[in-house]
């Protein structure tokens, strides 16, 4: 397979720059991967595609305001790190710049000196991780000097940070929302559940490797990111009883979709409580063993998410819904619309 083969054409002016007032107004395109048959909709008709006895399954990951602003005191150069994941007590891999003046030993100074940070190891591409010190509790301090790191293709200022989290979000540790459950609102989640659906939380802390298009011509060579997640016995329980019973598993977003399918491999089709790193790679070839439905936003040209959905419902039907998407002026990516695929 070619990356190419997963490319299609995409206006600017279709990229969602700013969430819409209501989270569930934004419109829903419903796929039929069996009977081929697309329909144009809006999101909080969602819960007319449940059905009682199925689980919802959602990523409670809660974003980190990940970036920060500082200097080198030596020199009162400016420095920007993006926080991207924490690899043992207060060292995380951060993204800066500028990297290269960045070398082991520098200081970096954030706010009123409140928060500094010492390169202690130089990765590729502008990362490197960096050793934290600070008085106080860190997540206190990232939320008073932080701002929330949005992707590189939205322009406008977010007013509402809130807004690029979920309602549901709770366990910090994401370099970016998982955007496919900014739709709902706790009110259409309690009329979901009061339908007769499961309500599952489980956790995937996104990376920004979510973000980036694929830039080897074989999709085959792609090194796929590696992310956190931890599914607990109790969501673990409960998706089985739901299996069991004939109803299905229904996935918000890719995230979802990739811890749930991470344990399935793992597990030989079973789910079982479990926690790690996954980079599984889902594309077309790939048979899906724990989700039948799921939501989604509308992706990037090349990602590995538009593999992924297509390896779940074929890669022509896809790209003929996204061409339909553009032809009706759907919005794109983050704070985009939406697709639901059974």
């Amino acid at each position: 397979m070619n990356t190419k083969d997963f490319d299609f054409d995409l206006p600017e002016e279709l990229i969602a720059q700013t969430p819409l007032e209501k989270r569930d107004s934004s419109r829903l395109l419903i796929l039929n991967r069996d009977q081929k048959s697309m329909a144009d909709s809006h999101f909080d008709h969602i819960i007319d595609q449940l059905n009682p006895g199925d689980a919802l399954v959602m990523n409670n990951t809660r974003v980190l305001p990940a970036r920060l602003y500082g200097e080198k005191p030596d020199t009162h150069g400016h420095v920007e790190l993006l926080l991207l994941k924490n690899t043992q007590g207060d060292q995380w891999e951060v993204l800066a710049k500028p990297a290269k003046r960045l070398k082991v030993g520098t200081k970096i100074c954030f706010g009123d000196g409140r928060l500094t940070a010492t390169v202690t190891e130089e990765l590729e591409h502008g990362g490197r991780i960096v050793e934290f010190s600070y008085d106080g509790i860190f997540l206190e301090i990232l939320e008073s000097l932080g701002e929330m790191p949005l992707p590189p293709y939205i322009h406008e200022k977010l007013e509402d940070r809130e807004r690029y989290q979920t309602v549901y979000a709770k366990e910090n540790g994401s370099a970016a929302a998982p955007t496919a459950g900014l739709h709902f609102t706790k009110e259409l989640l309690e009329k979901i559940q009061a339908k007769g659906v499961k309500l599952v939380y489980l956790t995937l802390h996104v990376g920004l490797g979510t973000f980036r298009p694929v830039s080897v011509d074989s999709v085959d060579e792609h090194d796929m990111h590696s992310e956190f997640y931890n599914l607990s016995e109790e969501a673990a329980d409960t998706i089985n009883q739901v299996k069991a019973s004939g109803g299905r598993i229904v996935a918000v977003g890719t995230t979802s979709i990739r811890t749930l399918e991470t344990i399935g491999q793992k597990f030989n089709g079973q789910v079982k409580a479990d926690s790690g790193w996954t980079k599984i790679f889902i594309k077309p070839g790939y048979e899906f063993k724990v989700v039948d439905a799921f939501s989604t936003n509308f992706h990037l040209p090349k990602s590995t998410l538009v593999m992924l959905v297509s390896a779940f419902a074929g890669r022509d039907f896809i790209l003929e819904a996204y061409k339909h998407a553009v032809d009706e002026g759907y919005r794109f990516f983050s704070f985009g619309d939406a697709m639901f695929i059974q």
